[in-house]
């Protein structure tokens, strides 16, 4: 069975505007999640997960590696021009931003920016077959219809991000990947969209790609977590192993920096300053 994604060596780096010095915020990255399957990508801010999802959703080109959505090779689809091409693309791979109302059109209501999708993505469909494939996104992200009309600034933040994952569904894409989509909400609501997104992928079968750096949330959602520290990957296997048996001291320190009962903040500086003097 092929996997529906495989990273491969996965290379990027950016130009720095201090001193000249350019910046690796990723160097080899590479996995495989089957369809389904779910996978976090975890680490501080500046380790490179969010450079990793820019490049499996073709938002910025790898310098080296491959991304293979469904066994199709998606470097030789920058080669192809045209707007039909760029729509096959965003098909394949959709992207949830940590910001729903920047990611939603402000004029369109519930209904217009779903409709507006499938006009573009599935030209062919008939009115008829547009309203009942509206019908079903809002009832797969659980949005009651009466919301149809409303427009982002009318809707919670929570109501928000459920229009932007049925937005990302509407093509019915291969891999969805999610940067921070819960970080801004409140902790009953993170609970609730995370609910949302395991009944999606069972119900659907697309893998998720979750990008985040709390540890918590992403042990809720995902089967596989890769860390990330400054562009490499430092540790990679199942969530349960991960979390439970690390095997870096990075990955150690981010488990120690999660707050819980047995919390101890100068146990946090002491793994920081110790991982720091080795890196």
């Amino acid at each position: 069975m092929t996997d529906a994604l495989v990273v491969s060596d996965l290379t990027k780096t950016y130009p720095s505007t201090r001193r000249g010095t350019p910046v690796a915020a990723a160097k080899g990255i590479s996995f495989s999640l089957p369809k389904g399957g779910s996978m976090g990508l975890v680490g501080e801010s500046g380790s490179g997960k969010t450079t990793v999802s820019r490049m499996i959703v073709g938002l910025s080109r790898p310098d080296a590696g491959t991304v293979t959505i469904d066994g199709r090779d998606r470097d030789r689809q920058w080669t192809a021009r045209g707007k039909k091409a760029r729509l096959a693309r965003a098909r394949e791979a959709q992207m949830v931003f940590q910001d729903p109302y920047g990611s939603l059109d402000r004029r369109l209501t519930v209904e217009g920016t779903l409709r507006d999708v499938l006009r573009r993505h599935r030209p062919h469909v008939s009115r008829e077959e547009a309203e009942a494939r509206i019908a079903t996104l809002l009832d797969r992200v659980g949005l009651d219809a009466t919301l149809r009309l409303s427009r982002p600034h009318q809707l919670s933040g929570g109501q928000r991000q459920r229009v932007a994952i049925a937005k990302a569904l509407a093509v019915d894409p291969a891999v969805l990947v999610l940067d921070e989509a819960v970080s801004a909400l409140d902790v009953s609501v993170q609970a609730q969209i995370l609910v949302l997104l395991n009944e999606i992928r069972q119900d659907s079968g697309v893998s998720l790609v979750f990008v985040s750096h709390d540890l918590a949330v992403v042990a809720e959602v995902t089967d596989q977590i890769l860390v990330m520290y400054q562009g490499e990957a430092v540790e990679q296997g199942s969530t349960d192993d991960v979390l439970q048996r690390p095997t870096h001291p990075y990955t150690e320190m981010l488990l120690s920096s999660a707050p819980g009962p047995d919390w101890q903040p100068e146990r946090v500086a002491e793994l920081r300053a110790a991982f720091a003097r080795t890196h």
